[in-house]
């Protein structure tokens, strides 16, 4: 298994060892660590565990490339590895989140702590890494701003059991109208799938991110009032189909929300871009408390 970890401060080729052995379990000399200047000819390639740093430029200063054998057992996730190495080596410690955006990162410290940051990379020739943002104060970052990352929210993967049974079945009976962009079929779809999007992140109380943009919100509730305006251009039997679908999405929402008698939710969301459009029943429930 292959990790790639960033830690902020910069570590000595030692270091790195004896903490790498220390979380995977293993005997130092069963661990390779290389960088720059290692003579290649030197180095163990039949270790356990082979590891090239690198010295890197700006807020981090040390990236560790670790690829583990299938031998070594048990084999950590880089989130339980980057734990583990942040409190064996004294360090901050990122990895890679899971989302599309190249910026999404986890950061970890040895105390346990694990949040969202942000990280920038240069196109410079030696690139310079910038931590732009984290969602916990981190003590040795006091320059970095804490406030909240909006963009991992809008990517992460949410389970659409109906919305993905809906859009497998347009997709054989209408394969070139769903996958056409504009087309009702493939608005029913992309709209379906962002409305149960919120439903279940909303059943989940907003798990994993633990809140919700406001934003993104507004985006998904217009994104119920599209299958409004879209249903009746659809034929009678997907109409069906989407309504199946809705149905218990509708019912589950309700369930979560309540009723907005003072109008708190739509003083609190930025305007709809189709002001001008008639909004749902949606639009005057809300969760309880607002998530964001």
């Amino acid at each position: 298994m292959t990790y790639n970890l960033l830690t902020v401060e910069p570590l000595h080729l030692g270091t790195v060892r004896a903490a790498l052995a220390q979380c995977l379990h293993l005997d130092v000399q069963e661990v390779d660590v290389a960088d720059e200047d290692t003579d290649q000819d030197l180095r163990n390639w039949d270790a356990l565990v082979l590891c090239e740093k690198v010295t890197v430029l700006g807020d981090v200063s040390t990236s560790l490339d670790i690829y583990a054998q299938e031998s070594v057992q048990p084999q950590p996730s880089e989130r339980e590895l980057a734990s583990a190495f942040a409190r064996a080596a004294g360090a901050l410690v990122l990895f890679p989140a899971e989302e599309a955006p190249p910026s999404a990162y986890w950061l970890t410290t040895e105390s346990g702590l694990v949040t969202r940051a942000r990280l920038y990379e240069s196109d410079d020739d030696e690139p310079h890494y910038t931590i732009d943002r984290v969602e916990a104060s981190v003590d040795r970052l006091p320059h970095v701003t804490v406030a909240r990352i909006p963009e991992v929210v809008r990517e992460l993967k949410i389970a659409t059991p109906l919305g993905d049974g809906f859009a497998a079945h347009l997709h054989r009976m209408h394969p070139d109208e769903a996958r056409t962009p504009g087309t009702p079929f493939w608005t029913a779809t992309s709209s379906l799938g962002a409305w149960e999007k919120l439903v279940r992140q909303m059943e989940a109380a907003w798990a994993p991110s633990g809140w919700y943009p406001p934003e993104l919100y507004a985006e998904r509730l217009a994104a119920r009032d599209k299958l409004e305006r879209v249903r009746v251009q659809l034929p009678q039997n997907v109409a069906v189909l989407l309504q199946n679908a809705l149905e218990p999405l509708d019912a589950l929402f309700a369930e979560l929300t309540v009723d907005d008698t003072g109008g708190l939710l739509r003083k609190e969301l930025p305007p709809a871009e189709d002001a001008a459009s008639a909004h749902g029943w949606w639009w005057h429930r809300r969760p309880q408390p607002l998530p964001w």
